[in-house]
């Protein structure tokens, strides 16, 4: 892995940290898709309105998710040669 990949995905993790908030898309065995992220809960509520009304069958739902999945930083730093 090279050092600009390293970079990278600590710069997507710590842009996710700045989104804690997100609106989801519930899948089955209970895995789901991250649809949006968003700073304030009030955009995430807001946008989640507008995706009912375009998917009125599909499912969504907010929460708030402080702690992305992807490696922490600390970790990006191990990684590096």
């Amino acid at each position: 892995m090279s050092i600009n990949q390293i970079t990278e995905e600590c710069i997507v993790t710590y842009k996710n940290r700045l989104s804690p908030w997100c609106i989801i898309r519930p899948l089955p065995n209970l895995q789901r898709r991250i649809v949006a992220r968003f700073r304030r809960r009030n955009d995430a509520e807001s946008h989640l309105k507008i995706l009912r009304q375009l998917v009125p069958n599909a499912p969504f739902a907010i929460v708030f998710n402080p702690t992305p999945d992807e490696p922490d930083c600390n970790e990006c730093r191990a990684k590096q040669p």
